[in-house]
């Protein structure tokens, strides 16, 4: 379980939150209101404060390595530090397993200024993976696909929820959050409400 209290910065907060082994919560709100900052504040990029655990470990007693490891975030522009693809995986095989889940050729030794936006976007999906976190949070994960790719994309998510890996996703589409999250919720001037379906 990762456990939020009291998560501040500047420009969000406080943000109390759980999320058990294997769920989803789908997070929304307009641009500017504080999603993706949430997400960088939760794998600790950023100035914030609050008491933030995974399971009994507090990351405070984690270095920031291994906390991002074990909690990966996926942003909405993903980097790209080398000329060729295969240099920003750890483990070439378990990527190139991965690459062919998220629908994409054998691209490992292709040169990254040869992918589109959408082919990156879904590569650096993979690179978060091949690390095995137990939490994943992704800031707009399939915003550059097609719906094809989209579902090949959620399929492999659905399939990671399946072995009891919990995801944070940032969303715009709320016909993608209803499918993917198990609860929902909304981001609106830094803080987080739940949307309960029925309520306005």
């Amino acid at each position: 379980m990762l456990n939020v209290e009291q998560l501040t910065t500047d420009h969000i907060g406080p943000v109390d939150l759980s999320i058990e082994d294997g769920q989803c919560f789908a997070v929304m709100g307009a641009s500017g209101t504080g999603k993706s900052l949430m997400l960088r504040a939760l794998v600790d990029l950023d100035v914030n404060h609050g008491d933030i655990s995974l399971d009994s470990h507090k990351r405070s007693e984690m270095g920031a390595d291994e906390w991002r490891r074990l909690v990966s975030l996926v942003p909405a522009e993903s980097g790209w530090w080398t000329d060729l693809v295969g240099d920003h995986f750890l483990r070439r095989q378990t990527a190139a397993e991965l690459v062919k889940e998220v629908g994409l050729p054998d691209c490992l030794d292709w040169e990254v200024s040869r992918l589109s936006t959408g082919e990156r976007h879904r590569l650096a999906i993979v690179r978060a993976l091949e690390l095995s976190p137990r939490v994943l949070l992704l800031d707009e994960p399939t915003a550059a696909l097609d719906d094809d790719a989209t579902a090949v994309v959620e399929e492999l998510l659905a399939k990671q929820l399946s072995s009891g890996v919990s995801i944070i996703l940032v969303t715009h589409d709320p016909h993608q959050a209803t499918r993917m999250g198990d609860r929902s919720f909304l981001i609106k001037e830094g803080k987080l409400q739940e949307i309960i379906e029925g309520l306005s």
